[in-house]
């Protein structure tokens, strides 16, 4: 993996019990939470600096995952809060200012910006959230703008499927965080050495 210092000097945190991939890059004020998957090519960049010459953080919390190319970025003086439990599907992009919720999945090819989540929220595949908060439990489906009150209004409660399908994304991404952790163990271990944090 890549952790890089930004030029505030902030340095990436990632929780022991983390899981990031070797070509992922995290940059700056970063924090992994426990049980987290961050999956090949994912990109977190806390790095651009406020009026107040702070980078604040982004935070993954924990048994979260950030999937294959998904970019995770603020714009200098905001932050992104990514809840326990929640998907990050491959290609994804979450701009900060970006809060989402607990137990949140965001599709494959979805861009988040400037956007509130509440928990439970699913969207799904090629969507754009924009300027909104989306209050918990309900359903973007794919391919659906949601920029305004109005459009926000419209969403309905996530179906019983549709929450099957987060939560195996997300119990599947903890389950390969924590098997790469018990190889990765398991050749320090063959090998002497410490190999964990790559």
């Amino acid at each position: 993996m890549s952790l890089e210092r930004n030029t505030a000097g902030d340095f990436p945190d990632v929780a022991e019990a983390a899981f990031v991939h070797e070509t992922a890059t995290l940059i700056g004020n970063v924090v992994v939470e426990d049980r987290v998957f961050i999956g090949p090519q994912a990109v977190l960049r806390a790095d651009e600096l406020g009026p107040d010459g702070i980078v604040h953080p982004i935070v993954i919390g924990e048994g979260a995952n950030v999937q294959d190319r998904a970019v995770v970025h603020a714009l200098g003086g905001t932050a992104v809060n990514i809840g326990p439990e929640s998907s990050i599907a491959q290609g994804a992009v979450v701009q900060g200012p970006c809060q989402i919720g607990a137990n949140c999945f965001i599709g494959f090819n979805t861009v988040v910006f400037k956007a509130t989540l509440g928990d439970d929220v699913v969207v799904m595949h090629h969507s754009l959230v924009e300027g909104v908060t989306i209050p918990p439990g309900l359903h973007v489906p794919s391919m659906t703008p949601v920029r305004n009150e109005d459009e926000v209004q419209r969403l309905a409660p996530a179906t019983t499927d549709i929450i099957a399908f987060a939560t195996k994304v997300s119990q599947a991404n903890r389950a390969l965080a924590q098997a790469a952790l018990e190889c990765r163990f398991d050749e320090e271990t063959s090998l002497g050495g410490d190999m964990r944090r790559g």
